[in-house]
């Protein structure tokens, strides 16, 4: 018989793992970076996580659980190793046997779909495919009736993958279920491409999208390299964040030029980034530059948001593109890899993340907690309150040692 190693209710995770030197006085330590230069001093307060793992004691009985998954929100790899691992976990570690797969996002509770059962013969090998095998959408977060179904079908677990968006769904649908007194556990599963959820080390999807980000740079520099006066143009995902756009110059090496929402930047005039492009053809005969997909919003802005309430974006790099053909002589390669990105089979990393991710929500439901998700945190997995994680987007810090060393290897100055 195998040994489980069953984790201490006690067991806490360092959340800000760094005490930061204060220069206001060498006897004290700082909680942020930003604290650092306060002249009247800073305070180090540790900020502790519940450990994720296997409880010796569960609040559920296996043999009257229905447990449901959903997933919303746009594609990213690793979702189908996500349902794999929830639903590998509930059956085999936990005996479960009903699981429903829940259609096209939060609307599938309602709409009318019939649920998608599930069990271990049916996700074994949905990992070898991209997207989701039980559709995804946005929107569709009435609350009341979600609830409602949640009730009517039985359901005491739901699992919900998703990002920011999805998670405030997740922690409405928990509070509405705790105000009605109906016994059941939300739980939720980080999913963004963007990797921008706040106290999390990384999201799933997010290696896999920078090393997929790498052959669409490589095709756009030797495109650049191969043309006369030529110019290769890659437009990323990341519409509030540029973490793939930063990480993918960054690896790559052949970026001159990398655009993010984090930063403001001129288009036009002697600092701008067309005139900076020129000089770069003036002198190497080439250039690469990389924009995230909410970079320079200023310029393009459509307006409105779409059915998940995320602003509508225009498209910077149709836009940008059409600056440098009016402004230079140079011959233009525009690449936009946003759905071979998106919808991509994850690798291997991200793989062994998203099944650790799944076994621990499953773990998370079974102790009984709600209104939580799971992630890593300092190298370790944690559950997390959701309320915390969904405070505001994660962005890139645009003072920070990372997107330093991006302007480093792309030598590019300010663009103001």
């Amino acid at each position: 018989m195998r040994k489980t190693n069953f984790v201490s209710n006690s067991d806490r995770i360092l959340l800000n793992s760094v005490a930061y030197g204060s220069a206001a006085d060498p006897t004290q330590t700082c909680s942020l970076s930003s604290d650092v230069y306060d002249p009247s001093g800073c305070d180090y307060v540790p900020e502790w996580v519940v450990r994720a793992g296997p409880r010796a004691e569960v609040y559920f009985d296996p043999e009257e659980v229905h447990a449901a998954v959903v997933t919303c929100g746009g594609l990213c790899p690793g979702i189908n190793d996500v349902i794999r691992s929830l639903v590998n976990t509930l059956e085999v570690g936990y005996g479960v046997k009903k699981i429903s797969g829940v259609r096209y996002g939060f609307k599938g509770f309602f709409s009318g779909d019939e649920f998608m059962p599930l069990n271990r013969k049916v996700v074994r090998n949905i990992h070898n495919i991209g997207g989701s095998a039980l559709g995804s959408g946005r929107g569709g977060g009435d609350v009341e009736k979600i609830v409602e179904s949640i009730v009517n079908n039985g359901i005491n677990m739901v699992f919900v993958i998703g990002g920011n968006g999805t998670h405030a769904g997740a922690n409405a649908i928990s509070n509405e279920c705790a105000k009605r007194g109906v016994k059941v556990s939300v739980v939720g599963v980080p999913k963004t491409i963007d990797n921008d959820i706040l106290l999390l080390d990384k999201t799933f999807g997010f290696d896999t999208a920078v090393e997929e980000a790498q052959k669409a740079i490589q095709a756009a520099a030797i495109e650049a390299q191969s043309a006369y006066r030529g110019v290769g143009v890659v437009k990323l995902m990341g519409r509030q964040s540029g973490f793939i756009a930063m990480f993918a110059t960054l690896a790559n090496g052949q970026v001159d030029c990398c655009l993010i929402p984090e930063i403001s930047w001129a288009a036009h005039g002697p600092n701008g980034v067309v005139e900076y492009v020129r000089n770069m053809l003036d002198a190497q005969g080439h250039a690469v530059v990389v924009l995230a997909e909410g970079a320079g919003q200023e310029f393009v802005s459509a307006g409105g948001t779409d059915a998940g309430g995320n602003p509508k974006l225009g498209d910077i790099g149709q836009w940008f593109c059409k600056q440098l053909k009016a402004e230079i002589k140079c011959d233009v390669k525009y690449i936009d890899p946003t759905y071979m990105v998106r919808g991509c089979v994850a690798n291997a990393h991200d793989s062994i993340m998203c099944t650790v991710l799944g076994q621990n929500a499953v773990h998370g439901a079974f102790a009984g907690f709600t209104g939580i998700s799971v992630g890593s945190v300092s190298a370790h997995t944690a559950f997390l309150p959701i309320p915390r994680m969904i405070e505001r987007e994660r962005l890139v810090d645009p003072d920070g040692r990372m997107w330093h060393r991006t302007l480093a290897s792309t030598g590019q100055p300010d663009f103001f």
